[in-house]
């Protein structure tokens, strides 16, 4: 259940993430209006890759999706637009994850 939890999270990051990068290429960088399209479709998506969290409790599962955004935003501007993180960035980072983990799988 939690490796299905965490690949539902990573598949909502992608969408997300990706959606909106797709959106701000269109307006920021002047790409094509159906590259927004595309980026508005998957932000929808992202809507339903949350919704099939194992966990019932939509305030802890978009609570927690925080923390794999900050990660994953920082991740996707590494590989796509070349951002170099400091070290106060990866430190972010990892306290967001950890609170992902403290919220999503610690026992109850």
């Amino acid at each position: 259940m939690i490796l299905r939890s965490i690949g539902l999270f990573v598949l909502a990051a992608l969408l997300e993430i990706g959606g909106a990068w797709l959106v701000w290429q269109t307006v920021r960088e002047g790409r094509a209006w159906w590259i927004a399209g595309l980026g508005i479709v998957a932000l929808g998506l992202y809507g339903f890759a949350a919704a099939f969290q194992p966990d019932a409790h939509f305030g802890r599962i978009l609570a927690a999706y925080g923390g794999v955004f900050v990660a994953g935003s920082l991740a996707w501007g590494m590989v796509l637009d070349g951002y170099r993180p400091d070290r106060f960035d990866v430190i972010g980072a990892l306290v967001c994850l950890i609170g992902v983990a403290v919220i999503m799988y610690a026992p109850r």
